[in-house]
């Protein structure tokens, strides 16, 4: 078997699993570390790097990262990653004077910013410190996009949006409000731009074409009527709620229902509680607040009577299914449920009738712009998508991480560069190792079981709209949590050539993710590691031809849970515990790297 590349910057990367699992690929390991020591601030600043809204992030997320956890690997639950978070927010000491602030004096390039979203102010945030003057055009009156007319204030403050907003704004990024673009064209004919971003969002929920659905005005459009609420147009409801979907923004939908009056909400679901879209954690807090989730109804018309909505006509369904697949289906019988209000939340789509279909932009057939999945340019020279806008909904942290990857294409196409040559990751790893036998990190295993989020009482939840349900880890809580992180990042890395093969890492190996075989056949070598795989997509540790004997070292990165007991063991350090942090190229690293080689070990 062919020896691993660990100059590859991905198969270190790769084994963090959190941070691999990240979109924007944010140091997860380390800010938890720097919570555990009390530095807020760093950890805070650590996050911003990469998902530049660790406040608003450490709310709303979908959490990409914890499913992915090595936590799951000893017992049921992940670390609290997105809730740590929030911590590094919520106790961070003053920090604005360590923000990057644009240069005194600027490149002369100047960039357009269609919406106010998060992908739009991600690349004003990577952009302007370079000194390119970046103008965002933003519709309404506030900033945010759908993390402010979508989200609701009780679960994301607009505190908390205003601020981690005003920290991009006041780099120099020009943010003109009220100012919605209504010609694509108009705004690229003057020359006034070097590049163009569009990050407007998908803007428009999708409809559901039923009878009666125009008889009635008590049938609302789930994102709309959230923006509505968002800006005081909408105060108050009926008491009896429907809600058709069951995403997040429908979690939303009713959630924010119960606080505008309603007595009595239920989220209609056309398929089992396995296939909705809605996180599980959204779920909990709905139930919890006596929302009724139906499942197996398929809506079938609105009933109208006398110019009132009096309800809506159902089937039920049952379902066969093989597993976690659906293999048939049938009508039960139709059913009725009565309400005063309807909101309808199946789905987000783009929506782009400001753009000219005569500029050069192509579109598919479901009216996506035809966007470079790695460079996020449009078919047009200088014009750039991300976010939703880009490949339709998904959540805040995508779009951060396509505002990067934008932002790093924009600054090639203003230095005339090649937007595929594009700057290189690169790994740096530094040693742990302070004396024979001690580690500059915490590595005994902590048996403690997730702890749980504290949440304002029910009664006092409904008391206003913008009462933030959650509270957040205090500094005691979080200090409980942190211990729970295996420090995934502190690598073992092995040195062939130290190796004497005494066995001893295998030995005390607690997981047998370590094997000395004969090298051979991938099949051959396969079956005779210690213990079988449990994610045979995550390649295996393969060493050099070892001095001894010949044989080969072998790890299962999946299985290793990163204890240190085989380098604490070893007689000649032939393992060490290295930290590694892996880089992710964004704007401005490009210039760097004509002068700089790639960076590797330390």
């Amino acid at each position: 078997m062919l020896p691993t590349d660990t100059q590859d910057p991905d198969h270190y990367h790769r084994v963090v699993d959190c941070q691999w699992a990240c979109p924007a690929h944010t140091d997860v390991p380390e800010y938890i570390r720097l919570i555990a020591l009390g530095r807020y601030g760093d950890a805070y600043l650590v996050n911003r790097q990469t998902n530049v809204f660790p406040g608003i992030l450490g709310r709303v997320c979908d959490r990409p990262c914890e499913p992915a956890c090595r936590r799951t690997r000893v017992e049921a639950r992940p670390v609290a990653i997105c809730r740590l978070k929030r911590v590094a927010a919520d106790l961070r000491e003053d920090i604005t004077a360590r923000l990057p602030r644009a240069p005194a004096r600027g490149n002369g390039k100047r960039v357009a910013c269609i919406g106010a979203g998060p992908a739009s102010l991600t690349v004003a945030n990577d952009l302007v410190p370079l000194g390119y003057s970046v103008v965002i055009f933003e519709q309404h009156a506030q900033a945010g996009g759908l993390m402010r007319t979508n989200i609701p204030s009780f679960r994301l403050p607009a505190a908390v949006l205003d601020e981690e907003i005003g920290y991009i704004t006041a780099m120099g990024a020009e943010l003109r409000l009220g100012t919605p673009i209504t010609s694509l064209a108009a705004l690229l004919e003057p020359g006034d731009f070097d590049a163009v971003f569009v990050g407007s969002g998908a803007p428009r929920g999708k409809e559901l074409r039923l009878p009666g659905r125009d008889d009635s005005d008590r049938i609302h459009i789930g994102i709309a009527w959230l923006e509505s609420v968002a800006f005081g147009h909408v105060t108050s409801i009926g008491e009896r709620v429907l809600i058709i979907g069951v995403g997040n923004t429908a979690m939303d939908c009713c959630r924010s229902s119960l606080r505008l009056g309603a007595k009595s909400v239920r989220v209609m679901a056309r398929k089992p509680r396995g296939f909705f879209k809605a996180s599980e954690w959204e779920l909990e807090d709905a139930e919890e607040e006596s929302v009724e989730i139906v499942v197996n109804h398929a809506p079938k018309a609105f009933v109208i009577r006398d110019g009132r909505l009096q309800g809506m006509r159902f089937d039920r369904l049952e379902y066969e299914m093989d597993g976690e697949r659906i293999t048939a289906q049938r009508i039960v019988e139709e059913v009725f449920v009565p309400c005063d209000d309807v909101i309808l939340a199946i789905g987000q789509e783009n929506a782009f009738p400001w753009i000219e279909r005569d500029l050069g932009i192509e579109f598919d057939a479901q009216d996506l712009p035809r966007v470079d999945p790695v460079t996020l340019a449009s078919t047009r020279r200088g014009v750039f998508f991300g976010g939703d806008a880009a490949f339709g909904p998904k959540n805040i942290i995508h779009a951060v991480a396509q505002g990067h990857e934008a932002a790093l294409s924009i600054d090639l196409h203003c230095r005339g560069e090649s937007l595929t040559e594009r700057p290189p990751r690169g790994v740096t790893l530094q040693s742990r190792r302070i004396g024979m036998h001690d580690w500059s990190y915490r590595n005994d295993y902590d048996a403690r079981e997730r702890r749980l989020v504290p949440h304002v009482s029910l009664r006092e939840r409904f008391a206003r709209l913008d009462v933030e349900v959650e509270l957040g880890f205090d500094a005691a809580r979080a200090a409980e949590e942190v211990r729970r992180c295996l420090n995934c990042d502190i690598q073992t890395v092995f040195d062939a050539p130290l190796c004497i093969e005494c066995d001893a890492c295998i030995d005390i190996c607690p997981t047998d993710c370590l094997t000395i075989t004969a090298d051979g056949e991938p099949a051959e070598v396969l079956a005779r590691l210690r213990a079988p795989r449990q994610h045979p997509e995550q390649p295996l540790y393969i060493s050099a031809a070892l001095r001894q004997s010949g044989r080969i070292m072998v790890k299962d990165e999946d299985l290793c849970v990163h204890c240190g007991l085989c380098a604490e063991r070893c007689p000649t350090n032939a393992w060490d515990m290295q930290k590694s942090w892996v880089h992710i190229p964004q704007a401005g690293d490009e210039a760097r790297c004509q002068s700089e080689p790639q960076r590797r070990r330390a």
